[in-house]
């Protein structure tokens, strides 16, 4: 019988204590480390960032034609909206 209980107590102080506490901490430190972006997801971004960038150039570059050819259009069209 004393056998038994010397196996029987640090199993269920184990079981009841230092597991859960154990996987607590675990999946705590799981979860801040994935708060941060991945490489994939930061080379996605930066390749998004590039591309609103050269969008943004375009459009400036539109514009400037534009203001070159009728120096009207900004008048025209914000009057319709």
């Amino acid at each position: 019988m004393s056998n038994l209980v010397f196996f029987f107590v640090p199993t269920v102080i184990f079981l009841g204590l230092v597991l859960p506490l154990w996987l607590l901490l675990h999946y705590i430190g799981q979860w801040r480390s994935s708060k941060g972006l991945s490489a994939e997801d930061r080379h996605t971004l930066e390749t998004a960032l590039a591309e609103v960038s050269r969008l943004e150039s375009r459009l400036e570059t539109l514009e400037t034609i534009l203001d070159a050819e009728q120096p009207e259009w900004r008048k025209q069209h914000s009057s319709e909206s």
